[in-house]
């Protein structure tokens, strides 16, 4: 956000849907940060004071102020030497003083991507992040920051100079992705793809796709539809919008028709090393001219070459260079952490940290990683072992006990020497594992696994579980040794 003063604050708020009142001098100068933490104020920082479950931010303003906090917004005036822009309900501020940064920045140029998906969206956000970051100036969450706080707070981060928004929308139930997209209008707007994360709150794929088809009729009829083809109803959604379209795809998959397509983007010739990077041709079709270029990732897994796709697809549509797209694409590293960190150990061994999240489509496609990576390893060391310390993948509703044991089953399939489970579902994951299942505890897990020379363990379960501590003490260990 650029450096505002609190009169012109309190009306950009008021003027964006939420009724807002100045207590304090209107002359004060605000920015350039928005933030919801008081550890994190910054001289001249905006602190907005959320009420939460443990703790209330109304109690923590005199610390904000403290530490450089320039003014505060609050749902009642707070005994501190401080500038007060007092609203009815804090996030609801939040959200109007972000439309109002958006807007402002719209008129200026700035060009937003919007990504949702059931899987793979923070990836897709962070390749796509790093491809645009080659032309200009760009913003986005740095993790999983996508929903109706975390949105706003990207928005928010918007300055005078920024070229590119990249903005990650989640959602739990219908009308999220509209929400969201009433903050950050999106110039190009794609689902990556339609599974099964969440579906406990949906009640069904097709549920889903509704929800997150929102994003599509969000776009402007100037704006770009960048739609999965392997997706058959990602690709239906080109009903939804009257914008653009333009189509992805990766080689060797299904297709789905997606009509009236304006730009076509497919990974081809894909070659994965002993590290599961893809090397791939991407080829681009416009106006009836093919050009194509070569791509080689550095980030680990063959479902990335999807979410590469995607990214070249967002950027293409804003008319970024194909070469620029693969050259930028070639040198994206990880951004976000606990997201395929792979990790090589000191003895030999290696981790692969996936412990941000979990569902289904995420963990099948992390297992299969792991799999393709052993089958590498043991080309010149064949004692090395596939390990996999999975738990529980939460919101999956009346299916939840079915789809534990199919990643149980999965495993088995794909030769993954032992499965440690976790969690309330870790008897259930281990019974599909059969002989190869263990059940443990997260604070027993790191010591169960003793890791040689060519092993690699997988950690991944959904968020609450906390798995990063067993990829961590088991990074620090053998390091340490």
């Amino acid at each position: 956000m650029r450096t505002i003063d609190a009169a012109t604050m309190t009306r950009m708020i008021t003027d964006y849907g939420t009724v807002a009142r100045l207590s304090g001098a209107p002359e004060t100068m605000i920015g350039p940060d928005v933030i919801i933490d008081s550890r994190k104020a910054t001289a001249g920082a905006f602190f907005v004071a959320l009420p939460g479950e443990s703790a209330d931010g109304h109690d923590f303003v005199g610390a904000a102020y403290e530490q450089g906090a320039a003014a505060v917004m609050v749902t009642h005036p707070v005994d501190a030497e401080i500038t007060q822009v007092i609203v009815n309900d804090t996030a609801a501020g939040l959200t109007s003083l972000a439309r109002a940064v958006h807007a402002c920045a719209r008129e200026e140029g700035l060009r937003t991507v919007a990504i949702t998906g059931s899987a793979g969206k923070t990836s897709t956000k962070d390749l796509t992040h790093q491809v645009l970051s080659a032309v200009g100036a760009t913003v986005s969450p740095t993790g999983s920051y996508n929903n109706e706080i975390g949105t706003p707070l990207t928005v928010c981060r918007v300055g005078q100079n920024t070229d590119f928004l990249v903005a990650e929308m989640g959602s739990r139930a219908a009308g999220d992705i509209a929400h969201l997209c009433s903050i950050a209008r999106p110039d190009v707007a794609m689902v990556c793809n339609v599974g099964s994360a969440h579906i406990g709150e949906f009640g069904s794929r097709e549920n889903i796709a509704r929800a997150k088809g929102e994003i599509y009729e969000a776009l402007p009829t100037e704006g770009w539809a960048a739609l999965n083809a392997n997706d058959p109803l990602v690709a239906a959604m080109w009903q939804r919008t009257a914008a653009h379209r333009a189509a992805y795809r990766v080689g060797g998959q299904p297709v789905f028709d997606v009509p009236g397509v304006e730009l076509e983007v497919h990974a081809d010739g894909i070659v994965l090393d002993d590290l599961q990077r893809a090397g791939f041709t991407l080829v681009a079709t416009q106006d009836d001219q093919v050009s194509s270029a070569s791509v080689q990732l550095k980030v680990i897994g063959a479902h990335q070459v999807t979410n590469a796709a995607a990214a070249a697809t967002a950027a293409l549509c804003l008319g970024v260079d194909l070469q620029i797209v693969a050259d930028a694409l070639s040198n994206a590293v990880p951004r976000s952490p606990m997201r395929m960190e792979f990790h090589e150990l000191a003895n030999g061994a290696a981790v692969i940290n996936d412990a941000y999240n979990a569902n289904p489509d995420s963990m099948a496609a992390a297992l299969r990683t792991l799999a393709s990576m052993i089958a590498d390893r043991r080309r010149t060391n064949p004692r090395a072992r596939a390990l996999a310390v999975v738990g529980d993948m939460l919101e999956l509703g009346s299916d939840e006990v079915q789809l534990h044991r199919a990643m149980g089953e999965l495993a088995a399939q794909l030769g993954i020497d032992e499965v440690w489970a976790i969690g309330d579902f870790a008897e259930v994951i281990a019974d599909g594992a059969g002989e190869r299942g263990r059940v443990t505890r997260v604070d027993r897990a790191a010591g169960s696994l003793q890791l040689d020379d060519g092993d690699v363990v997988l950690v991944k379960a959904s968020r609450a579980l906390g798995l990063e501590r067993v990829a961590n003490e088991l990074v620090d260990r053998e390091d340490t040794r």
